[in-house]
């Protein structure tokens, strides 16, 4: 009888001993992303839910963002360990401050999304016409950052173009309400946003491209901390094999993936969200380089020329190695990522 209570007594002990060892065993990754939850983030809430990130040995915490370029300073900061967010951004910070600039480790708008909207009744049809008028968009808005790179190419005075900047909630009312001529964004971020308040972007609005004039650019990665990235590269790994799972399974199953985007936020108008997210990766996610890399790798020299792109338009100083702003090691393996969305 002692020796039973003897071994009862041990059991006890460790397990007492052993169950803070377990939960210490999940890494933890704090994550920010590039706005406020909606359909096109599923993957990462689709990840989150059904545990794929707990089978990598990670315990991942996901808030929202304030915009794509907001994210890259949070995580530079030490307050976020991984971020979601402009590469544009990201490659000017890795220019200014490459000591504590974020390294992009997975590409996923991979697509140019930079535009200039305005309503389809405006007499502004190319960037050109923009000379007199009042463009608004938030201020780290990557399509206003890259503004006059593109009206350089336009044989555009940006000098002659009046910005006015706002909160991106506010950007599509003032257009609505002609308090601007015109504002700077992703396509597919106004043309939602546009959906929200009441408006027909296929009707009343038209786009001008920044790629019609020559702006090749990647669009939003995830990246994580240079010290994280020390620290716990098994971690990236894990992190990365879990996304890319859960991205080949929403977009084989939408509706799953809107199923933890409203469990996430159950206020979102759930028709609009999925709209969004299938219109992301078949419009943002599907460069046809990804049929011959896979989603998730770049493309060495577009990505130099995306670089160079980055540091002419901010008159940079320093130009950072394209290994300084994307590494992909930690990517899954080719046969693992969708060559096709």
């Amino acid at each position: 009888m002692n020796f039973a209570r003897s071994c009862s007594a041990l059991l006890i002990a460790l397990a007492t001993t052993l169950t803070p060892l377990a939960a210490s065993a999940q890494t933890k990754v704090k994550m920010v992303l590039n706005w406020k939850y909606e359909g096109a983030q599923a993957w990462f809430f689709y990840a989150q839910e059904k545990g794929y990130f707990k089978a990598e040995g990670l315990d991942v915490e996901i808030d929202q963002g304030e915009g794509s370029a907001a994210s890259i300073p949070k995580v530079a900061s030490g307050a976020y360990n991984a971020g979601f967010g402009d590469l544009n951004a990201l490659i000017d910070l890795s220019a200014k401050q490459p000591a504590v600039a974020p390294v992009a480790v997975y590409m996923l708008y991979n697509v140019t999304p930079f535009v200039v909207a305005t309503k389809a009744s405006s007499p502004i049809k190319t960037l050109k016409d923009l000379e007199g008028k009042n463009v608004g968009g938030p201020a780290n808005d990557a399509a206003l950052k890259l503004f006059p790179l593109a009206a350089k190419s336009a044989g555009l005075d940006a000098s002659k173009v009046n910005v006015t900047n706002m909160t991106p909630n506010l950007r599509e009312q003032m257009l609505l309400r002609d308090q601007v001529d015109a504002v700077f964004g992703y396509t597919l971020t106004v043309t939602f946003a546009a959906k929200g308040i009441g408006m027909n972007p296929d009707k009343d609005l038209r786009f001008i491209n920044y790629a019609d004039y020559g702006i090749d650019s990647y669009s939003n990665a995830i990246f994580f901390s240079q010290q994280f990235i020390k620290d716990n590269p098994k971690a990236v790994q894990g992190f990365l094999r879990a996304l890319n799972r859960a991205i080949n399974e929403v977009v084989a199953n939408p509706e799953a993936g809107m199923d933890a985007v409203m469990k996430r936020e159950p206020l979102l108008k759930r028709d609009i969200e999925k709209e969004k997210l299938v219109a992301t990766y078949k419009e943002q996610m599907s460069h046809p380089e990804i049929a011959r890399i896979g989603l998730g790798d770049v493309d060495d020299a577009r990505l130099k020329r995306n670089i160079d792109l980055v540091v002419a338009s901010g008159q940079l100083a320093r130009t950072p190695a394209a290994t300084e702003v994307f590494d992909r090691r930690f990517l899954p393996a080719r046969t693992e990522r969708a060559s096709k969305l």
